[in-house]
Formats: C-alpha cells, sequence, structure tokens
C-alpha cells in the first residue's frame, strides 16, 4: 500500500493534469467562428388547430477558423420581431460534441427554428403578404467548452416558404 506522502503526490499530479488540461489557449469565437451557407426563411410547421403554421428558420454551416479543436460546440439563435427588442422566440443545438470541431473542419448543415410563429387560416404565401405580418431577424451566438457565450451573427428571416 503506497505511503501517505505518494498518495499525496498522486493527487496533487492529478489535480494538476485536470486544471492543466481546461487552461488551453482561448478562442474569441467572433473571429475563429466562420458562419457559412446561410439561409433563412418561414418554415411551413404544418397544421396548428386546423390553422397553417410558419415559424422563422435559419440554416448555416459553421467552421473553425482557429488552430484549436472546438469541445463541445454549441449554437443559440434568438427569434426577434424587428419592430421587437423581446424574444420572440429561440433555439439551441450542439455543433459539435465531445470530439469537438477540428480547426479548419466544417460541420455539417445545421437548422434551428423556433417554436414561436404565425398561424392563418390564410394559404401559407399569403400569410408573409399578410399586411399585419412582421418581419424577424435572428441572432446567433455560440460557445465551446465552459467559455462564454459570443455573438457570431444577425440575420434577416427572408419573406420565402421553406419547405419540409
Amino acid at each position: 500500500m503506497p505511503s501517505a506522502r505518494a498518495r499525496v503526490f498522486v493527487l496533487n499530479s492529478l489535480v494538476g493534469l485536470v486544471v492543466f488540461a481546461g487552461c488551453g489557449p482561448k478562442v474569441d469565437l467572433a473571429k475563429g467562428l466562420q458562419v457559412l451557407t446561410v439561409s433563412t426563411g418561414w418554415y411551413d410547421a404544418g397544421l396548428v388547430n386546423g390553422q397553417n403554421k410558419l415559424v422563422p428558420s435559419i440554416s448555416f454551416t459553421l467552421k473553425n477558423a482557429s488552430p484549436q479543436t472546438l469541445s463541445s460546440l454549441q449554437v443559440n439563435a434568438l427569434f426577434r420581431l424587428v419592430n421587437d427588442p423581446a424574444e420572440w422566440g429561440s433555439g439551441f443545438l450542439t455543433a459539435a460534441g465531445s470530439r469537438g470541431l477540428a480547426p479548419g473542419a466544417t460541420t455539417p448543415m445545421l437548422t434551428i427554428r423556433s417554436q414561436q410563429g404565425y398561424t392563418s387560416t390564410d394559404p401559407r404565401q399569403d400569410m408573409l403578404r399578410n399586411s399585419h405580418f412582421v418581419d424577424a431577424k435572428v441572432e446567433l451566438s455560440a460557445k465551446y467548452g465552459s467559455g462564454p457565450w459570443t455573438r457570431i451573427g444577425v440575420y434577416q428571416i427572408a419573406r420565402q416558404v421553406m419547405v419540409p
């Protein structure tokens, strides 16, 4: 059985390794993560209580432009009506799990949709032309590991119906 001194040495060494592993260089995601291939529109969410429903949607890819693997990369989307600063809807996804997104690598196409949207008995295309229709925008933020959320883009939702 190892001595108490040896156990303390091993324990201190393990703690040091854990602390050292978490102290890699930080990446500024505003510069180190590129949003590519952006497509926005109003997703046809089907019928809700007998009415057509459209929700704002964004599809995009992400490229790691940094020299470091971005582990546990997450993306959050806040949807807002253009005339209202309040959150109208949101969505969240994991873009790269524990294996991370390697330097220079690009994610597959990612899609985030709001749960909130418009409902109407009008045909979907007519909903977009309704005089009460208000455009929306989406703010994308990302984080990796235990780092902070960083805004990586703001996009206008195009007035087009996106089909499933």
